[in-house]
């Protein structure tokens, strides 16, 4: 599928420029790649943590496919998280299809810190890396509508330059959606992906031990809803008890947070 192509090329992009700074996978094989009982949903999950020294925590692959009886739901993600030898954003990119002619996408440089008590971090990271028109080249399109996350505390993490849009080219318009996915969409996520690792990936912040703690803790409870809202209310239904918790588990090992 085309999301698959073009989520290929931006972790290609990403892998090309970190290098050395991301340790090889060590992720499960039967957690690499893994289905459910029915084999009517397969998954992967690649999983890399950032060399010692380097401001690289983590970065995720994940692709999930499940039969439905209309169709099939398709969810590719890319994360890339720093840890906290910096307050720099981290990257999420997202994409969700339920059909051929439609696609929800997700980009954004995740704040680390409160925007509005921090204008300067706001100013930083998005005013000065014009942030606002990579989302303007794409809600620019006339087949993009808003999309509103149905969990509040996604919305709320999110920066307000976050791209957060659902490109529906109506009956017939899979080659319309083929095009623009190869096209303006490959090209933001690309571009947004490139402002990231230039401001951010090689970025180390001096923190006071307060400073350091507060960046923890929000890290860690954007972290822990970010498996509650997205895998554990969801991965179940698709994959079973069984393999969703092996999944789960790794997931969860990648993001440091311990099992409630």
């Amino acid at each position: 599928m085309a999301q698959r192509e073009v989520a290929r090329a931006v972790a290609d992009q990403a892998v090309a420029r970190l290098g050395a700074r991301l340790l090889p996978s060590a992720v499960p094989a039967d957690v690499a790649e893994f289905r459910n009982g029915a084999g009517n949903a397969v998954g992967s999950l690649d999983v890399h943590r950032g060399s010692p020294g380097s401001s690289i925590d983590f970065m995720l692959q994940s692709s999930l496919h499940c039969e439905v009886p209309n169709g099939a739901i398709d969810i590719t993600s890319i994360l890339i998280f720093l840890n906290a030898s910096t307050d720099a954003p981290h990257f999420q990119l997202e994409l969700i299809q339920g059909s051929s002619t439609s696609i929800v996408v997700i980009l954004d440089l995740l704040p680390r810190k409160d925007l509005a008590f921090h204008p300067d971090y706001l100013q930083k990271y998005y005013e000065e890396n014009r942030m606002d028109e990579q989302r303007g080249k794409i809600e620019e399109l006339p087949q993009t509508h808003p999309y509103r996350s149905p969990s509040l505390f996604v919305r709320s993490a999110c920066s307000p330059t976050a791209i957060m849009v659902s490109i529906d080219c109506g009956q017939g318009g899979e080659k319309a959606l083929e095009e623009i996915m190869h096209g303006q969409l490959a090209t933001v996520i690309q571009e947004v992906l490139q402002i990231w690792l230039d401001n951010c990936a090689d970025s180390i912040t001096e923190m006071d031990e307060v400073e350091r703690d507060c960046l923890l803790k929000r890290d860690q409870i954007v972290r822990s809803k970010s498996i509650e809202v997205d895998l554990t209310a969801n991965l179940p239904r698709m994959f079973g008890p069984d393999v969703s918790s092996r999944v789960i588990t790794e997931i969860r090992k990648a993001f440091g947070v311990q099992e409630p």
